[in-house]
């Protein structure tokens, strides 16, 4: 596994020839929650070898209508998120919106996240590499994945080699997304590549103002990505996603996660 997975601190299994997963809720909705779905996590993801980075926004501050949810409070949500890590010894990602944010979130957290529509901000990109953090940079879904070679040299130019991309899908028309695979050894040219399967499925802009999703093609595009040799895989999951307060629409059920999982590690293992 690429070294850069291997500096992340309390990744088990960091030598696995499997791919690594990002998986937890939207956003921390309370302590119980957060717990509740790492542990299922931490327990499917040692059953079958695979490296664990437990994800979870602090505050989303990307919502369609000001009356959408946002976060319980910054800094409480990152105090979970440390309480997940020293709960269960895995390391955390969140992501962050803003370049003042980047050394609070760092505190907190091992890998430190650029959202898509953010992935061009050069302030934001630079701060991101000053806390020494791994950098998870999501691709613009208005972005060609060659394009993203600029971002990543932006954080290396700060002083910090540590990056990864993660495909979340690319604008089609005005309320759908898709995943071109062919950007995912391009990205890898320029670092370890994760593919967001939930994110990928969203439909965004949605006249309501709350965003749906196809959870259905979850395991489609997750069977096409490790297939095509993605080195990591991002999904949010959650008990009950019907009232999850954040892109419930496009999660995977908690209960499915395990099942998923293995029929995932049986494709890489037929292809190694």
């Amino acid at each position: 596994m690429n070294n850069i997975i291997k500096s992340i601190p309390r990744l088990h299994n960091a030598d696995s020839d499997l791919f690594f997963v990002m998986a937890g809720p939207c956003v921390i909705e309370g302590e119980d929650m957060a717990l509740r779905i790492a542990e299922h996590l931490v327990k499917s993801c040692d059953k079958l070898g695979l490296p664990l980075i437990f994800k979870g926004s602090y505050r989303k501050a990307n919502r369609s209508r000001i009356d959408s949810f946002s976060g319980i409070g910054d800094e409480k949500a990152l105090k979970i998120l440390k309480k997940v890590s020293d709960t269960f010894n895995i390391p955390t990602v969140t992501d962050f919106h803003a370049a003042d944010e980047a050394a609070m979130a760092a505190e907190y957290v091992d890998v430190l996240q650029v959202p898509a529509f953010l992935c061009r901000q050069t302030d934001i990109l630079v701060a991101a590499a000053k806390t020494g953090k791994v950098v998870n940079i999501k691709k613009g879904q208005f972005l060609a994945p060659e394009s993203m070679c600029h971002a990543v040299q932006k954080v290396k130019d700060s002083g910090n080699d540590k990056v990864l991309l993660t495909d979340r899908g690319t604008m089609f028309g005005y309320y759908d997304l898709v995943v071109d695979y062919r950007g995912i050894p391009v990205m890898q040219q320029q670092a370890p590549v994760v593919l967001d399967i939930t994110h990928s499925l969203q439909q965004p802009n949605q006249s309501s103002g709350v965003t749906g999703g196809k959870p259905a093609l979850i395991e489609t595009v997750a069977r096409a990505g490790v297939a095509c040799g993605v080195d990591g895989l991002f999904l949010e999951t959650h008990f009950d996603p019907r009232n999850a307060k954040s892109d419930g629409a496009n999660m995977l059920q908690l209960d499915l996660f395990e099942g998923l999982m293995e029929r995932l590690v049986r494709i890489r293992k037929a292809i190694l």
